[in-house]
């Protein structure tokens, strides 16, 4: 039986594809209405602040604070059951938006605080990259 496989987006979802496309070359983008200035994460075609769709695609220089985690010591999908226990992070990057996430290169996931620096990891796969996070 083969190793079970993380779970990975739909790369054809129009919203988010240049998202992905973009992890593919480690770059975390997010976006920014050019209309008002509100950041938008996750990826859409309007603006949460003013329902506007001119959004321009911005690059986070990958570093953030843990602004809120989560210890999952169990889980039923095949992948994650090895991991347990692993944390899951709200991660509140420097340029604003705020992204969810598992926080690695830990040895115990208690060890996570909230406040905790962090900054982006990178698992690579054939399509895309998944953003993680470890300590700064």
């Amino acid at each position: 039986m083969a190793d079970p496989t993380r779970p990975l987006p739909n790369l054809r979802d129009l919203d988010t594809q240049a998202f992905w496309q973009a992890t593919k070359d480690k770059r975390l983008t997010y976006q920014q209405c050019a209309d008002c200035g509100t950041v938008v994460f996750y990826p859409r075609r309007h603006c949460t602040g003013c329902f506007g769709s001119n959004l321009a695609w911005k690059e986070s220089a990958g570093k953030g604070t843990v602004y809120t985690y989560s210890i999952v010591r169990q889980s039923y999908h095949p992948f994650f059951r090895s991991m347990a226990p692993y944390a899951v992070a709200w991660i509140d990057l420097d340029e604003g938006p705020r992204l969810v996430s598992n926080v690695v290169g830990v040895e115990d996931p208690a060890s996570v605080r909230i406040g905790m620096r962090v900054k982006v990891r990178w698992e690579e796969h054939e399509a895309l990259c998944v953003p993680l996070f470890e300590p700064a």
